[in-house]
């Protein structure tokens, strides 16, 4: 929504009182906003604390949902609560590193359960896969715009990554026919269009 000049106008004849009261009935109905102004005005936590808490409980949350992981669709609808955890710290402290090494730590931890997955209908883990693809496509994206005194730390991020989808047949087959090469898990291999490598996938019905 564009504001006007005369709505911009209006607003800014409120009293200091009005302003105040308008200002915290606008807080109580958007709890992100909230937490978002809390954040940069008097949060004695800087975005790196956030960040460290946040891979914690990323660590924790997949333990706890590895216990479900027979029950496919019930251990993907916890992930990508997980997911939105991570969304939901990202729009607070706009923390652009943790974007790529959150998203990539929660497919490494999910990956850590290979043995496990490896042991299901391969129907039953097929959204699961075609997810984490997603996740990897989106971050190799987010990482061709990081400045590059990150990629020393995200590399080994993505070097875990190859590894454990090498260690897993079906979700290894699955990379290829939706178009993620796994050499590209460098940040100096990833291609610069990579953004339309995905949505051409994407165009073709893949990656879904």
């Amino acid at each position: 929504m564009e504001y006007s000049k005369e709505f911009k106008a209006a607003l800014s004849a409120f009293s200091g009182a009005e302003k105040d009261k308008l200002i915290f009935r606008l807080l109580k109905k958007d709890k992100l906003l909230s937490k978002k102004l809390y954040f940069e005005l008097i949060d004695p936590e800087t975005t790196d604390d956030k960040r460290n808490a946040m891979e914690e409980n990323v660590e924790g949350k997949v333990l706890l949902a590895s216990k479900y992981i027979g029950n496919a669709k019930y251990f993907l609808s916890v992930i990508r609560k997980i997911s939105a955890e991570i969304t939901e710290h990202i729009k607070i402290t706009t923390d652009k590193f943790g974007e790529v090494s959150l998203n990539l730590l929660l497919v490494n931890k999910i990956l850590e359960y290979n043995a496990d997955l490896s042991r299901q209908r391969f129907d039953n883990v097929y959204k699961l896969y075609i997810y984490i693809i997603n996740k990897i496509f989106k971050s190799l994206i987010l990482i061709k715009k990081l400045d590059e005194d990150y990629w020393l730390e995200i590399d080994e991020l993505l070097r875990d990554t190859q590894k454990k989808i090498s260690q897993n047949h079906y979700l290894q087959k699955l990379c290829i026919n939706n178009g993620l090469d796994t050499h590209w898990l460098e940040c100096e291999r990833i291609p610069d269009n990579i953004d339309l490598l995905m949505k051409d996938m994407k165009a073709q019905g893949y990656l879904r």
